[in-house]
């Protein structure tokens, strides 16, 4: 059966994600060393094709090689080697150029970068006002802070964040949300009532996540036939995943979970209902993880007749249950 399974798995469409090479144990660090992530390559990794990406290496630095940091304005900083003071910035922006537009056929569904490094961190990495001056945690990777404006749609995250739980959580949530939009739907084929399909899949993932997105999304779609299709499809996925990005929360989750419940009101033996109660107010109290009143609705919704687009919600399997993300309290 596990073999079964695990064929089963590869026959499925693969999640596509950029991520900083190193991450996957490649010896490209500037110490001549890597920075492994076993999550990203034992776990996550079962269910992606990872794109690799080292903006020192690519734009023709070698290994091992000069320390850089960011000096500057953090808005615009520049990209130097302190010891030589060699400014590598314009090098690095010429590469960024072309790497973008390689990047924007690979059909990519999210990123994953490099914590603290100058060129590939996301978030919070170090900028120096000037040479030997004092750091500031205000600054952006060029190319990450590139990769961001030229798709500002995709699911970013950096590894040292997915330490994290809810971070994680959130990451994979989004990075499979987009992989369905983008399997769905296409910026150069028209397709509204595709938008409604998909919209009427994520509007409980939605609930758990945003719900102003889930409105005002919810809004965008009904109009979706009297707008031009390419404004609808640009506004519609930055709404999504600017939603998506919104950090799910215990009393969200009980709030879609008890309207789930709803569809089961007439349906449900009276101890079944206050079993399947208990078990969202213990969630809610962080008594609970999600996965136990997530099951116990997916046995009833499988047991009555629900509306089919109940059963076709993809906040009851918004990713592959061997990531067990649902799994902890």
């Amino acid at each position: 059966m596990a073999t079964a399974k695990a064929s089963e798995r590869l026959r499925e469409p693969r999640l596509r994600l950029g991520v900083s090479t190193c991450l996957l144990g490649e010896a490209v660090r500037y110490d001549g060393g890597h920075k492994l992530d076993r999550f990203l390559v034992n776990q996550l990794g079962e269910f992606v094709e990872y794109v690799p990406v080292c903006p020192e290496v690519e734009c023709g630095l070698p290994t091992p090689r000069e320390s850089m940091r960011l000096i500057g304005p953090p808005e615009h900083p520049r990209l130097i080697a302190p010891k030589s003071g060699t400014d590598h910035t314009d090098r690095m922006q010429a590469w960024i150029a072309t790497r973008l537009e390689q990047l924007a056929g690979e059909g990519l569904h999210g990123f994953v970068f490099k914590k603290d490094s100058p060129s590939s961190g996301a978030f919070r990495v170090k900028v120096y006002a000037r040479e030997h001056g004092m750091a500031e945690r205000a600054g952006t990777g060029l190319f990450a802070a590139a990769f961001m404006a030229r798709f500002p749609w995709l699911p970013v995250e950096e590894e040292g964040r997915l330490n994290d739980a809810p971070l994680r959580e959130n990451f994979i949530d989004r990075v499979f949300t987009y992989q369905r939009f983008a399997a769905a739907l296409s910026a150069e084929q028209p397709a509204p009532g595709a938008l409604v399909k998909f919209h009427t899949s994520v509007k409980l993932t939605l609930m758990a996540h945003s719900p102003d997105h889930y409105r005002s999304l919810g809004q965008l779609v009904a109009a979706a036939g009297t707008r031009p299709w390419a404004e609808l499809f640009t506004t519609y996925r930055l709404g999504l995943m600017e939603g998506m990005r919104v950090l799910a929360t215990r009393g969200r989750h009980a709030n879609v979970l008890q309207h789930l419940m709803g569809y089961l009101k007439d349906e449900l033996a009276a101890a079944d209902k206050a079993e399947l109660l208990a078990a969202i107010d213990d969630f809610r109290l962080g008594l609970l993880p999600l996965i136990v009143p997530i099951t116990l609705l997916q046995h009833h919704l499988a047991r009555h007749p629900v509306p089919e687009w109940v059963q076709q919600q993809a906040y009851l399997h918004p990713y592959p249950k061997e990531l067990m993300l649902r799994n902890h309290v």
